[in-house]
């Protein structure tokens, strides 16, 4: 990994210092990724967080329990002031956090556009995103790499704009890729250099000292949340790209097949060549487990989940019903695959090398523009 950030002087220098000489600071963050970043920023020495921002509580699983953020935990067990507007561009919500005069804003993983009041603070509003940006840009960069199949991501430290996801750049640390990655363990490896990337970053930011670069204006791509349906696997599709979108979107939506109108949800699957008589759709054998054959190869299904059933391998899944043997699981609808053409739907899995929008790590919708 290594990590870059210009260090030419920037005057952002002003009010907000604490007393006691600290920056006083509101962290905004939700999901997962944000966990440890919330932790390393509470450690600073030179920052005093006076608030954590967070989506309020809302209802989880099938009974609907009330559960609150990963950060609105992360933040109770530090002992900080905790908010939680429903919607953080109501002059409520502005007027609660500007009443703790903050000089400095960090964001990860919020989910809400920011309003303008808390971008134009003394030391500006700081974002971490987990992406080489400008290469997806939006609400899940990190499916958006597992998906393309890029041999590298990082995580962008951001002075955040009127844009999404268009400020200039602070630093920026680069993590290579081996390709086996799924989205859950890649959030948490960035999460923690997000984390570091902050620590090393602030002083020098809050001295005035560095100057945040311009976006290049090419390789632009975008992401947007994910839906349900974005989770149906295409064997019209090579398994190549069914089996990085297998990893890429675990936990939501989730990748899965619909058997006589029973959903088996695909946890883990890897690749193997097809046979010569393959039928793209068709379930097939392979080496005592199970198989999906496609249009270019075979996708193993290594872990699966039958609906309101508990994960089991593939192998077990086939002794239990071996009259799935032959079947043939139908496409997407023409309107669906369309869609995901266009990039309504999430994706292109057709292209390997651009993907646009997919969905935030904790599975909050994205508050429009």
């Amino acid at each position: 990994m290594t990590a870059d950030g210009p260090a030419s002087t920037g005057d952002h220098s002003g009010s907000g210092n604490s007393r006691h000489g600290r920056a006083r600071t509101v962290f905004l963050g939700s999901g997962r990724f944000a966990q440890p970043i919330l932790g390393r920023l509470a450690a600073h020495p030179t920052i005093d967080l006076a608030a954590v921002v967070t989506a309020p509580p809302r209802p989880v699983g099938r009974r609907q329990i009330e559960t609150p953020t990963p950060v609105d935990l992360t933040a109770r067990e530090l002992g900080l002031d905790v908010l939680t507007p429903a919607r953080l561009r109501d002059a409520a919500a502005i007027a609660d956090i500007l009443r703790l005069e903050p000089a400095l804003v960090v964001l990860a993983d919020y989910g809400q556009i920011v309003p303008d009041a808390l971008l134009d603070l003394a030391h500006g509003a700081l974002n971490l995103h987990p992406s080489l940006l400008p290469r997806h840009r939006g609400a899940t960069p990190i499916p958006a790499a597992i998906l393309a199949g890029d041999g590298e991501t990082g995580v962008s430290l951001m002075r955040m704009d009127a844009g999404l996801d268009t400020g200039p750049l602070v630093a920026v640390e680069r993590v290579s890729l081996a390709g086996d990655e799924t989205a859950p363990a890649l959030e948490a490896r960035l999460a923690i250099v997000g984390a570091g990337l902050l620590a090393r970053s602030l002083d020098s930011w809050l001295a005035g000292e560095i100057e945040p670069q311009p976006q290049s204006t090419v390789g632009v791509t975008m992401t947007r949340p994910l839906r349900r349906a974005d989770g149906l696997l295409d064997p019209g599709q090579p398994a190549l790209l069914l089996e990085r979108q297998v990893r890429a979107y675990l936990p939501w939506p989730g990748s899965f097949i619909e058997i006589d109108e029973d959903r088996l949800i695909v946890l883990a699957a890897s690749l193997a060549p097809s046979d010569a008589d393959d039928e793209p759709g068709r379930f097939v054998p392979d080496h005592l487990g199970l198989a999906l054959a496609t249009s270019a190869g075979r996708l193993v299904l290594d872990e699966v989940q039958p609906a309101g059933g508990r994960p089991m391998s593939g192998e077990a899944f086939l002794r239990g019903r071996p009259s799935v043997l032959g079947l043939t699981v139908p496409r997407p609808s023409a309107a669906i695959v369309e869609a995901r053409r266009a990039g309504a739907l999430g994706p292109p899995l057709e292209s390997s090398v651009d993907p646009p929008l997919e969905a935030p790590a904790d599975d909050r919708p994205v508050e429009p523009a």
